[in-house]
């Protein structure tokens, strides 16, 4: 084995080692993308912190996903930071409606009768967003464990 394969695979490892190790953290966070029908402000703030802390530590992930198939196959890589670009933008607009939310907690209640044409939308966004987000989060992972399996499995071998 030459010094430039030997390098490479201490790389991946080295990369492999900081992914299981932010994996277990997410998997602490235990955050859920479901949507619950609560009424207080002080939930929706802690839903926000909760998301935000989740959304840093899955984006963290995913930057050291990127930097190890970035070492592996570059073209590869560019396609998934476009993935992680728009994980962030996903992101960003479920905070925004939550933010929304949090101002008037009481829109998010569907027993409601009184709940106006733009709580009903706002409620539909966030649910559709939260979707989005983890169908997008479950198809990097895939996309990740795929080329992890086919190419980095190669290298550190």
């Amino acid at each position: 084995m030459n010094k430039d394969s030997e390098n490479l695979k201490d790389a991946a490892k080295e990369y492999s080692k900081k992914l299981t190790k932010l994996g277990t953290e997410i998997s602490k966070i235990q955050f859920s993308y479901k949507v619950q029908e609560k009424k207080s402000k002080e939930y929706w703030n802690n839903r926000i912190k909760e998301f935000r802390g989740y959304n840093e530590k899955s984006l963290e992930y995913y930057n050291q996903a990127y930097s190890l198939i970035n070492l592996v196959n570059k073209d590869e890589s560019h396609m998934f930071m476009l993935s992680i670009s728009k994980l962030r933008q996903l992101g960003l607009e479920i905070i925004r409606i939550m933010e929304k939310i949090e101002e008037n907690p009481s829109i998010i209640d569907s027993k409601d009768k009184q709940q106006s044409q733009w709580s009903k939308e706002l409620k539909k966004q966030i649910t559709e967003q939260s979707n989005k987000c983890l169908n997008h989060e479950k198809s990097m992972n895939s996309s990740f464990r795929e080329f992890y399996e086919k190419q980095v499995t190669k290298v550190l071998e």
